[in-house]
């Protein structure tokens, strides 16, 4: 029994040793925040300002995207949107192809055929509901027929450096060749988000869209992390046999977004649990501190040779950085001011200041004057070169 004894104390003894020095290494991997466990099979955080990766497990694996591939759909939506190719109240007729992608117990927004609804509400049908069906009729009206918007899909895909995803279909429903990484994932959410109109819907819970409806069509948001998880606004989840568990989720708190791909979780718990742990990993290390204020005086402007002739350049927008916490970033800035005008109008806009972090140029803001002033001409000058010269003399 003594013997025994002194084994246990030897080994507790050891334990004891082992952890305060920081070798025992679930501990220590848990205290510097590496080794997150996240279960799922293909996972990866970024914080998307700078395309940082901050977290990645097998992100180039090729899997199943299921309803994610809506990700790449949104964005072709929004782009169209925002370059006045299509507009919000534009109206889209269901197609009978476009109902049938949302029977069999797939996702849907529950559209009839030959039903006209807007623009807005098919993107709020896709971003809220997930409707295969909204994700079809998105599709047709865009590119007249899912096979060309497929092809848009693909080669949006290629430009923004997706390498190992193919897309079969706007929806996401299972098809050979489907695929996609939590990678490349990543790079078409970092490119949505470029367009924050569309977080207002994807960061719904609920919506109701009654009108021309004789039983309103009621959408609940899939992601549930837009509803429980503080600061989620998006993006997207998705499932399918074959896939799994899959989302791309969005958050932003005190300034500071971060970006989690999670593929292939076993069960929604896991997905939705390992997308929170890796974006509360993130706010952990990261912050945004404020570079510049609106109305913040940035830059004296001299006109002329006269001390008195000159305007203050200030900023028209606030500034914010997304820093790595306790890291000094050397913060530089730069003003790039039109010199070739006459006269100037107070809040007339006159430049922009470059920022450069680590001279590296990470924004730009618009600078503007802040009185009316007209810069001194040939003359002005000689009078002031001439005052100065009997003045010294004197």
């Amino acid at each position: 029994m003594k013997i025994k004894f002194k084994k246990i104390i030897s080994l507790l003894s050891l334990f004891t040793f082992l952890t305060v020095q920081g070798a025992y290494l679930p501990l220590k991997v848990k205290a510097e925040g590496e080794g997150i466990n996240v279960e799922a099979s293909s996972a990866i955080l970024i914080e998307p300002t700078s395309g940082k990766i901050i977290y990645e497990k097998n992100p180039h694996e090729k899997l199943a995207p299921a309803s994610v591939t809506k990700v790449m759909t949104m964005l072709i939506a929004m782009e169209a949107i925002d370059s006045g190719k299509i507009k919000l109240t534009d109206k889209i007729t269901v197609s009978e192809e476009a109902k049938n992608k949302g029977k069999n117990g797939n996702s849907s927004m529950l559209l009839d055929t030959g039903e006209i609804r807007t623009v807005e509400e098919i993107l709020k049908g896709i971003a809220i509901a997930s409707g295969n069906d909204a994700a079809t009729a998105m599709a047709e009206y865009i590119a007249g027929s899912e096979e060309a918007f497929v092809k848009m899909m693909n080669d949006r895909a290629q430009e923004l450096g997706m390498k190992n995803t193919t897309f079969k279909n706007p929806s996401g429903l299972s098809a050979p060749g489907h695929e996609t990484t939590a990678h490349d994932i990543a790079l078409m959410s970092m490119e949505l988000i470029k367009h924050p109109k569309v977080l207002k819907y994807t960061g719904t819970y609920m919506e109701t869209i009654s009108e021309g409806r004789k039983s309103p069509i009621g959408l609940v948001n899939h992601n549930k992390l837009v509803r429980f998880f503080k600061g989620c606004d998006g993006l997207k989840t998705g499932f399918t046999n074959e896939a799994k568990y899959c989302i791309s989720a969005t958050a932003v708190r005190d300034g500071v977004r971060m970006l989690a791909v999670i593929m292939g979780a076993p069960t929604y718990k896991v997905r939705n649990r390992d997308a929170s742990m890796l974006m509360n990993y993130g706010f952990s290390k990261f912050e945004s501190i404020k570079v510049l204020t609106k109305d913040d005086n940035v830059e004296k402007v001299q006109l002329g040779k006269n001390e008195q002739n000159y305007f203050i350049a200030k900023a028209s927008e606030d500034f914010n950085h997304i820093v790595e916490r306790g890291n000094k970033d050397k913060i530089t800035k730069k003003c790039v001011v039109n010199l070739e005008k006459k006269h100037y109008n107070k809040g007339e806009v006159v430049g922009v200041c470059e920022i450069y972090s680590n001279e590296k140029l990470i924004g730009k803001v618009k600078i503007y004057c802040d009185r009316d002033i007209k810069k001194a001409g040939f003359l002005d000058n000689l009078k002031f070169n001439f005052k100065n010269l009997f003045n010294n003399a004197i």
